[in-house]
């Protein structure tokens, strides 16, 4: 005759089935879901040894139970997704970044789990699929459909056998940043007791590889740009000596350039997220204050009477609200020059050099850097013209090898100033 052991709901039970023991314990209501919830786990074997194999585990589980803060929910990670994205204070342009994430990879892949099943072995296995190929394929070859736009049917010209491509490890790390936000939030929710994201291992972030023109790039990317015309070699050579990012100097207007001290401001930023600019907060949310050289200066005074000789053929005054690099599509300068123009723009005349540069204008960032710390210039410094927080760490992250010449620089300038030693004289 089976055996079973009745508890309370709360102390749970052991029920024999067959040749084998169910424990189950009553872990609650689900916060969710409003269902309650059992921890359930079979033990092989009816004998004594098998009982008291049950009765530790019905132990564990109440202490498990008695730990939690509240019930383990069964929500979906699609669900804890969508509440995370509804309520995170996240920027627009990062959000649609994510979303394309969430959309081709996360939901698909982990959407219909609960996010009380996700383990740090299964977000390690996933990231190893994507590592291999980004298409989670088993390995084993097959032909790859194209489908038509329409009618979705296989494209027979276009099919062709399956190559692995693998995801890159900064785009791995980029979901697993995601996924471990949202089950932050689900253990803030008290969905579930601890965030499996935490613990489980991610690709290893690739060390930063700054490749910037060399001077004399620098200098033929400076003439092509003036050649171009006046404005548009302005602002190359702007971001070139300020190292400022491209949303930077999308963003700045005149009443943040001081001609007279020789100093620029950056309070904002100018983006583009799906054809719509906004301006918002710089990288770090600080504002800082950038020393301009003489020749900068002037270059910046001529520009600022050339958009003023221009506004004028159209009836509008120049003000010190107006962006410093306007958009040709809008004669009264309500609009910045585009970011992603601004991209395009360069690369092309990049490409069209002889010969070619290929080159990011984030490139110019990096040589302001370079032959700031080159020279000589102290970390602190350069890490507050770039606007890198954490007091150098990010410059010295990035800029290592850099940092390194320079300190090799520094310490034969402080040698060749110390006095010279006879070493006749320490022998004696």
């Amino acid at each position: 005759m089976a055996r079973t052991r009745p508890e309370s709901r709360q102390r749970g039970r052991i029920e024999q089935r067959g040749n084998s023991l169910r424990v189950v314990l009553y872990a609650g209501t689900d916060p969710v879901t409003n269902r309650r919830s059992y921890l359930r786990e079979t033990i092989n074997g009816t004998d004594d040894a098998a009982w008291r194999r049950a009765e530790n585990k019905l132990t564990e589980f109440r202490a498990h139970v008695i730990k939690q803060r509240s019930t383990a929910s069964s929500v979906k990670l699609s669900y804890a997704i969508d509440e995370w994205l509804r309520t995170a204070d996240i920027e627009q342009s990062t959000r649609d970044g994510y979303m394309g994430y969430i959309d081709r990879v996360i939901k698909p892949i982990l959407g219909n789990t609960s996010v009380s099943k996700i383990g740090a072995r299964d977000l390690e296995n996933l990231y190893s699929q994507l590592r291999r190929c980004r298409k989670r394929c088993d390995g084993k070859p097959f032909i790859e459909k194209h489908k038509a736009d329409s009618e979705h049917d296989c494209v027979v010209s276009k099919c062709e056998p399956h190559k692995c491509k693998p995801m890159a490890a900064s785009t791995v790390r980029q979901i697993h940043s995601i996924i471990s936000g949202v089950l932050d939030a689900a253990v803030r929710w008290e969905w579930i007791s601890s965030n499996p994201a935490k613990i489980a291992k991610r690709p290893k972030q690739k060390a930063p590889e700054p490749d910037p023109p060399s001077p004399a790039d620098a200098a033929r990317l400076v003439e092509a740009a003036f050649e171009m015309s006046e404005d548009w070699g302005t602002l190359v050579w702007l971001v070139m000596t300020t190292g400022m990012r491209r949303a930077e100097v999308t963003g700045l207007r005149w009443s943040r350039v001081d001609l007279e001290a020789e100093v620029l401001e950056i309070r904002r930023t100018y983006v583009q997220s799906k054809g719509k600019g906004k301006e918002k907060d710089t990288k770090t949310h600080q504002m800082r204050r950038i020393a301009l050289d003489s020749e900068t200066v002037a270059l910046l005074r001529a520009h600022k009477e050339h958009c003023r000789e221009e506004l004028a053929k159209v009836d509008v005054r120049l003000t010190d609200d107006m962006f410093v690099f306007m958009s040709a599509r809008k004669a009264d300068a309500s609009v910045p020059y585009s970011p992603d123009a601004i991209s395009r723009r360069y690369k092309k005349m990049a490409e069209r050099l002889n010969p070619p540069i290929k080159t990011h204008i984030h490139a110019l960032r990096h040589f302001s850097a370079t032959e700031l710390l080159t020279a000589g210039v102290d970390l602190r410094t350069v890490a507050g013209r770039l606007g890198h927080g954490g007091g150098g760490a990010t410059t010295l992250r990035v800029y290592a090898a850099w940092v390194a010449a320079s300190d090799r620089k520094a310490a034969e300038l402080l040698g060749s100033r110390m006095p010279r030693i006879d070493r006749a004289d320490t022998r004696r």
